[in-house]
C-alpha cells in the first residue's frame, strides 16, 4: 500500500485589530466549499523573509498596506489525512503570526490577487467570533487567544502659557488619539533632548511662537488604550511633564501642517472650565495647578 505523500508548508499571518473589528479574509471554494475565514497571510515564498511574505500577502489578498511587529508566534498544525490538489496528503502547516496594523483612514479591504485562496476581504466584529457567529478558522480563534496589545510609554513635555484669562492650547487632528479636543501644546522628548528644549521646540512646531521656559510646574500622567496615529492599538502610558512658560506680547498661534494638532489658539479659561471647549485631563489637571500656586 503506497504511503501518504508528506507535505509540509510554512505561511506567514497577521493579526490586524482595529477598534472592535479584526482584518479576514474569506477562503475561496478552490480551498473549501463552506464559508470560512481566517488571518490574511499565506506561504512563505523560497528565501523570503516571513515578514517581507505576510506584507505581500496582506496587500494581496485586502489591497492595504500593512506594517507589521518585529516578534511573531508560530502556530503548528498537523493534518495526516488532508486534501491538497485533489489527492490525500500527510499536512503539516507551520504558521507564523505577527501583530500588524494599517494606516489611519485606509480604504475599504478588497481582493487584488487573480485566481487565489481568498474571495473576499473584510474588517469583521470580533463579537461575531466570540459568539460564533462568524465561521473561521481555528487559527484565527488560536491567535486571539494569544493576541497582546503593544504597550507604550511615552514622556513628553507640555507648556503652559497664560495670557491673562486665556490659555493657549492646540487642537489634536485626526492622525492623533482624541481627536477634536485640545490640549497644552507640547509632546514626546526625543532620544538625549532636555524636556526644556523639547518644549519650545514642540510650541514653535504647533503654534510657530517662540517660547521661554521657566520652571516645571507638575508631572502628570494617563493610561488608556487608543490607537496610535500609525494605525496600531496601543497599551498607551503617557507621563507629562507640565512647564510654565512665556511667548512674545502680541504673538498669535499659527497651526502646523500635516501634524497631530489642526488647530492652535488663546481660549478663555471660563469656557474650559464649563466644558464649551472640550480639552484632555492634562488641561483641567494644569489648571488646578496653576489656581492652586496662585
Amino acid at each position: 500500500m503506497a504511503r501518504t505523500p508528506k507535505r509540509q508548508r510554512v505561511a506567514a499571518y497577521a493579526v490586524i485589530v482595529r477598534d472592535d473589528e479584526i482584518l479576514l479574509s474569506r477562503l475561496s471554494p478552490l480551498v473549501t466549499t463552506d464559508e470560512l475565514w481566517t488571518l490574511p497571510g499565506g506561504g512563505v515564498d523560497h528565501g523570503e523573509d516571513p515578514r517581507d511574505a505576510v506584507v505581500r500577502e496582506v496587500a494581496e489578498e485586502t489591497g492595504l498596506t500593512a506594517r507589521i511587529s518585529d516578534t511573531a508566534r508560530v502556530y503548528s498544525a498537523h493534518m495526516p489525512s488532508a486534501w491538497r490538489g485533489g489527492r490525500r496528503v500527510n499536512a503539516h502547516a507551520l504558521r507564523i503570526v505577527y501583530e500588524g496594523w494599517v494606516p489611519p483612514g485606509s480604504p475599504a479591504p478588497r481582493v487584488v490577487e487573480v485566481d487565489g485562496s481568498t474571495i473576499e476581504s473584510a474588517w469583521q466584529p470580533l463579537s461575531r467570533i466570540l459568539d460564533g457567529s462568524l465561521p473561521v478558522a481555528p487559527l484565527v480563534a488560536e491567535a486571539l487567544a494569544d493576541h497582546q496589545l503593544h504597550r507604550r510609554q511615552r514622556v513628553a513635555a507640555y507648556a503652559v502659557v497664560r495670557r491673562g484669562s486665556r490659555l493657549l492650547l492646540t487642537r489634536i487632528s485626526e492622525q492623533g488619539a482624541h481627536t477634536g479636543e485640545w490640549t497644552l501644546p507640547g509632546g514626546g522628548v526625543d532620544h538625549g533632548e532636555t524636556p526644556a528644549t523639547a518644549v519650545v521646540r514642540e510650541v514653535h512646531e504647533e503654534t510657530g511662537l517662540v517660547a521661554t521656559v521657566d520652571h516645571l510646574l507638575g508631572v502628570h500622567d494617563t493610561h488608556f488604550t487608543g490607537t496610535a496615529p500609525t494605525g496600531r492599538r496601543e497599551d498607551y502610558h503617557g507621563i507629562h511633564l507640565v512647564y510654565g512658560a512665556t511667548v512674545p506680547d502680541g504673538a498669535e498661534p499659527v497651526a502646523e501642517h500635516d501634524g497631530t494638532t489642526d488647530a492652535a489658539a488663546w481660549v478663555e479659561v471660563a469656557d474650559i472650565e464649563s466644558g464649551a471647549v472640550p480639552v484632555l485631563d492634562l488641561v483641567r489637571h494644569v489648571l488646578g495647578l496653576t489656581t492652586d500656586s496662585r
